[in-house]
């Protein structure tokens, strides 16, 4: 962990462990505000839907959106990799 490279990597697991409580709060936000131009709601839109989106055009359409589900999962993941690298 002394090395740069070390650093590097705590930097990007601390990112996706930030990004992780993004999607979170976009889906706690999404139960409460329900007025999509919201600039809260913009925000996490447009922070989240890069990563939700692709997730949820390859699951299928079910009636519920478990993309936000996915995506904490395929993170943690990465993030598990990373840290065992360290």
């Amino acid at each position: 962990m002394n090395s740069p490279s070390g650093f590097v990597l705590l930097i990007i697991i601390r990112l996706l462990n930030a990004y992780n409580l993004l999607i979170f709060a976009r889906v706690i936000a999404s139960w409460i505000v329900q007025d999509y131009s919201h600039p809260v709601m913009r925000f996490l839109v447009g922070i989240t839907e890069p990563i939700l989106g692709p997730i949820r055009n390859i699951m299928p359409n079910i009636g519920l959106d478990f993309s936000p589900i996915v995506a904490y999962v395929l993170i943690r993941i990465v993030s598990q990799v990373l840290h065992s690298i360290l």
